[in-house]
């Protein structure tokens, strides 16, 4: 793929250290590590800069191991996730793209809220992911995104509003100039050919992506 991430944000949700993310990850310039995601540091072969959060998910190897980073303590009771004032640390250093690592999988109500946090840093002009490691999730909003995949890579378009003037080229399936209102399936489980170019004029999804196949 050709997502080069400015910033990585290390979150708690599971990861897997394939080759592509582990690519990624260490061509940031910047890394910050949201509480228990500091775990996923040394797999990806990576060092934060900083690391935030309340740090109620953190074991004591890792406390011990990772003792000498700059940190942004919260309380527990706070108006935001670990992920969000990760994100908000992260966005000061005006990256062009962010990869959220560990953001898919794990407890759906963080899941969900990584996605649309994915949505919402995008939507200020910022090209965002998230990654498992063999699932990735794009966060699309116009004019959309080009990603170079593998020829027969499944990719789907999710709306998580009415898209309108969707475009997607590059797949088995195309689309042009489309609708696509919110439930729809017809953006599912598509495969690409190559290169795919997903555009859109109004509203905004997910581009998710499984590398495993």
């Amino acid at each position: 793929m050709n997502f080069i991430p400015d910033v990585l944000v290390l979150l708690g949700g599971p990861l897997e250290a394939t080759p592509q993310l582990v690519e990624a990850a260490g061509r940031a310039r910047l890394v910050v590590a949201a509480d228990g995601g500091v775990r996923h540091a040394a797999v990806l072969g990576v060092e934060p800069a900083l690391w935030v959060g309340d740090f109620d998910s953190v074991n004591l190897e890792d406390l011990t191991r990772w003792a000498h980073l700059p940190r942004m303590e919260y309380p527990r009771d706070k108006d935001a996730t670990d992920a969000e004032l990760a994100a908000q640390a992260a966005l000061k250093a005006a990256p062009r793209s962010l990869l959220f690592a560990g953001g898919l999988g794990g407890e759906l109500d963080h899941e969900l809220g990584n996605l649309m946090l994915a949505v919402a840093v995008a939507r200020t002009g910022v090209r965002v992911a998230l990654s498992s490691g063999p699932t990735w999730a794009f966060a699309l909003v116009p004019p959309g995104l080009e990603l170079d995949l593998e020829p027969g890579t499944p990719f789907s378009v999710v709306p998580l509003a009415d898209l309108k003037g969707l475009s997607i080229r590059g797949g088995r399936w195309e689309l042009e100039n489309a609708e696509l209102p919110l439930g729809s399936g017809r953006g599912l489980r598509n495969a690409a050919t190559g290169r795919i170019n997903v555009s859109l004029s109004k509203g905004y999804g997910l581009i998710a992506v499984d590398l495993a196949g």
